[in-house]
This record gives structure tokens, C-alpha cells and sequence, in this order.
């Protein structure tokens, strides 16, 4: 059987997240649970739908961007879907200003999408959530200059096509478009709305959550869970009174994030971890952040690890060999690489990173184009992406590194949260306990040795 190069090529894409719900994509997916200490989302379903099944519960999922959190929420998804249970699963940064975010936009967006995805299903008129978008839409018009734009009149804000009926998601909608792009308005709405949050959770669990998850029941559901994906994403500048964004979301307003009425999920910045307020975020929260930390492919020591190693390779293979047994796609490992020591240090060179060994992949299958893909292309591949993350690291930040390199741990220093941050420092679990390593694309710039 021979390799169609372009569908290796689209196969191997670092931005495409699997739906593993799809057979077409299930085939690609690799369980790293056994290697990243335990089945860290089997647990949590097992909490949704076992221990507190008609108790709200809330969850703060974490680990570094690109390590596959995505893909394992959607397959929790399938699976709670499977189990009954309604799932309401979204990317905030479809709804939100990911560079200026407020708590009352993360409520809003969670309603809406929830209301959204209820619409077969009948709910009373929601009187406070109306007179709250409403006067939101007062505001906004307020600021529009007259003539310019044409907007609904005051009281056509959320009604449908048949002028009858109220959408919820409607009219949410229609405010949120007209903010996300107009950081003015963006203020003008959150000074409305700051002052109100605790009736705008008020009205979200009353007339939405609530009455809801009352429907879905009277139907055979089970409950109600909401993910929210790419929350981890938002940016850390600061807020214009000085506090970083994501200690401002997470910290100062994160008890707004657990007090809806219904099974919550949200992903968060993992350099919130690192940061001196964490103690603090998990006071906030009813337990600590569930970590999906990264593959190890190496032990702290620098020797392989086995079975961390053999999986990577079975995550690349795979995106070759889909539909063919583990077994059989290590004696084709020559139809696609030189040698079984390129795809080695391709995967060591990844450091265990799901989206950076295919990264590393995708642009050696375009420089190379042609199989079996060699060590040569590789290492010209290797050595432009290091050039490419090293240009933002500073003297002091190279002295970070080297701490890590040699100690493999890290503090809560706001130096080691940047670095965090911008993956030039990854986190391994051995046993439950924690240890670091520089990204390994950098481990070998001339400054480290």
C-alpha cells in the first residue's frame, strides 16, 4: 500500500483538533492516559455522573496549549453523551475578545450558547434576563452615533422572525456581535453590566439553567454539562487598573464561574499554576485544577522512557497508517522515515508535546516532499524553529532556563510563568509528582550548553 504524501501531509495538520466521536478521526487518536498518570477525564466523568449527578458541579482543566486538552474534552463529551447527559461544549474564543475579557461576557456567552442549543426546547419567558439585555441594548445605543447605524428600536432586541417569540440567544447574540469588535462599547456594556452580576447569574440560573435541566430530565436526560474550551487562551495584559487578566478572570471573579446551577467545565491558563495568587484561585474553587500534563518521552535523568516514547511514535505512525494494527505499523516505519532513529528523535525533539511533534511533521513532509522523509531535512527543520523561538528570550530568561535545565524544577516566579507560557518549559508527572525540562528544541541552543 502506498502513502498518498498530501493526505499525510492533512492528516499530520497541528491545528486540527479530533473529533474522536468520528470514525473517521477515532482511528488517529492515541490513549495517553497510562502514560500522563491516569485517566485524569475518566475521573471527572465519573464524578459528573456518578458521585454528584443532580449537583452542580465545577472544574478547572489545565496544561499547555497544544498538549491535547481539546481532543480529550470532546471525547468526555461523546462519552457523557452517551452516558445521558446533555453537553454543551463551546470555544470561547468564537464569543469572546480573547485580549479583554470580563466575567459578565464569560456568563453571557455560556447562556447563549447554552439557550442555543435548547431550542427545541420551550422555556417561560425569561422577565430579568430581558430587562437586563434590554437596558444592555439601551447602552449600546446610546453610544452609536444617530444616522450611522441602524438599529433595532428599544424592546426588538432577542425577538425571532415571528416577532412573538423571545430568543434568549437571539437577543444575547446581537449584543455580543456588536461588542466583540468594539473595545468602546466593550466598556460601556461591562460598566452596565459589573454592578448587576450577581442578577445576571441570578436570571441565568432561574430562567435558563434551571428550568432547563428541568426539561431535559422530563425527557430522559440526566443533567446538563457546559465545557468551556479555550478559555486557557486569553490574554495576560494587564486590565487597565493594573491586575493581569487572567488573575482578574480566574482569582478576583472566579466565584462567579462555579455559582451557575449546572455541570461546569473550563480550561485555564496553566501559568495560573505558577502564579502567587494560586493559593488564592483554589480557595475559589471547589478543588484543585485537574493538569493534563505532557507525554514524557524522556525521564528527568535523560533516559527514554519506554512506553511514553512508543505511543508518540504511534500518534505519528498513525497519521500514516490509520487502519492498520500498532504492531503492523512499526515494520512500515522505513516506508516513511530513513530510519527508525529519525521518528526517535523527532519524537524526543517534541518533548512530548502532541501539537509540536506534529508540527515538527507537517513542515519536514513540506521541506522533504518526497518519502522516506530524512534525518538531514530534520535537523534544518530542528534548527529553524529553534532559531524562531529564540529571538523573544532574554538574558535574564536564558538564566531561567538554565535553572531548569539543571534542577528540572521551577518557582512561582513571574519569569517562570512567561516561560510556561510560551512553551519554552514543559511539565512531566512521574508518580503524581512534578517535574520540568526545557522545551528540547531549545535544550540544545549554544546558551544552555
Amino acid at each position: 500500500m502506498s502513502i498518498d504524501l498530501r493526505e499525510f501531509y492533512q492528516a499530520s495538520d497541528p491545528s486540527r483538533t479530533l473529533f474522536v466521536n468520528h470514525s473517521s478521526d477515532s482511528k488517529y487518536y492515541i490513549d495517553f492516559s497510562s502514560v500522563r498518570g491516569g485517566d485524569i477525564l475518566g475521573k471527572l466523568k465519573q464524578k459528573i455522573t456518578f458521585f454528584k449527578p443532580n449537583e452542580p458541579t465545577c472544574t478547572l482543566f489545565t496544561g499547555h496549549i497544544g498538549c491535547g486538552k481539546s481532543t480529550e474534552l470532546l471525547r468526555l463529551q461523546a462519552e457523557l453523551e452517551k452516558l445521558g447527559f446533555h453537553v454543551v461544549y463551546f470555544e470561547s474564543s468564537d464569543d469572546l475578545e480573547m485580549t479583554d475579557v470580563d466575567i459578565a461576557d464569560v456568563l453571557l456567552a455560556i447562556a447563549r450558547r447554552v439557550s442555543q442549543s435548547l431550542d427545541k426546547i420551550t422555556l417561560e419567558s425569561p422577565n430579568k434576563f430581558n430587562e437586563l439585555l434590554q437596558g444592555a441594548w439601551k447602552v449600546l445605543n446610546s453610544e452609536v452615533t444617530a444616522g450611522k447605524v441602524k438599529l433595532p428600536v428599544l424592546g426588538d432586541v432577542g425577538l425571532s422572525a415571528d416577532k412573538d417569540k423571545f430568543s434568549l440567544s437571539m437577543g444575547i447574540g446581537e449584543i455580543t456581535a456588536k461588542m466583540k469588535n468594539d473595545p468602546a462599547l466593550r466598556e460601556k456594556l461591562n460598566q452596565y453590566l459589573a454592578p448587576q452580576k450577581t442578577k445576571l447569574l441570578e436570571a441565568i440560573n432561574q430562567e435558563l439553567l434551571e428550568p432547563a435541566i428541568a426539561k431535559l430530565k422530563q425527557q430522559g436526560k440526566n443533567g446538563l454539562v457546559v465545557i468551556v474550551d479555550n478559555l486557557d487562551r486569553i490574554d495576560n495584559r494587564a486590565k487597565p487598573w493594573g491586575r493581569p487578566q487572567q488573575e482578574y478572570l480566574f482569582v478576583d471573579q472566579g466565584e462567579f464561574l462555579t455559582k451557575l446551577n449546572c455541570h461546569l467545565i473550563y480550561t485555564m491558563p496553566l501559568s495560573l499554576k505558577f502564579s502567587n495568587d494560586y493559593g488564592m484561585l483554589t480557595q475559589r474553587f471547589p478543588e484543585d485544577p485537574k493538569v493534563l500534563p505532557m507525554v514524557p518521552v524522556q525521564w528527568s535523568d535523560g533516559s527514554v522512557h519506554t512506553q511514553g516514547m512508543s505511543l508518540m511514535q504511534q500518534m505519528v505512525l498513525a497519521r500514516a497508517f490509520p487502519d492498520i494494527t500498532p504492531e503492523e505499523r512499526l515494520s512500515k516505519v522505513t516506508e516513511i522515515f530513513d530510519s527508525a532513529a529519525s521518528l526517535e528523535r523527532l519524537c524526543k525533539m517534541s518533548g512530548g508535546h502532541v501539537r509540536d511533534v506534529l508540527r515538527l511533521l507537517n513542515t519536514w513532509i513540506m521541506e522533504e516532499m518526497s518519502l522516506p522523509l530524512t534525518r538531514e531535512t530534520l535537523e534544518q527543520v530542528i534548527r529553524s524553529r529553534r532559531n524562531e523561538i529564540m529571538l523573544p528570550i532574554s538574558e535574564d530568561e536564558w538564566q531561567l532556563l538554565r535553572h531548569v535545565k539543571e534542577r528540572k524544577k521551577v518557582s512561582d516566579d513571574h519569569g517562570y510563568q512567561k516561560l510556561i507560557r510560551s512553551r519554552f518549559v514543559f511539565e512531566y508527572r512521574d508518580g503524581g509528582e512534578s517535574w520540568f525540562d526545557v522545551n528540547p528544541v531549545l535544550a540544545e541552543a549554544r546558551e544552555l550548553q
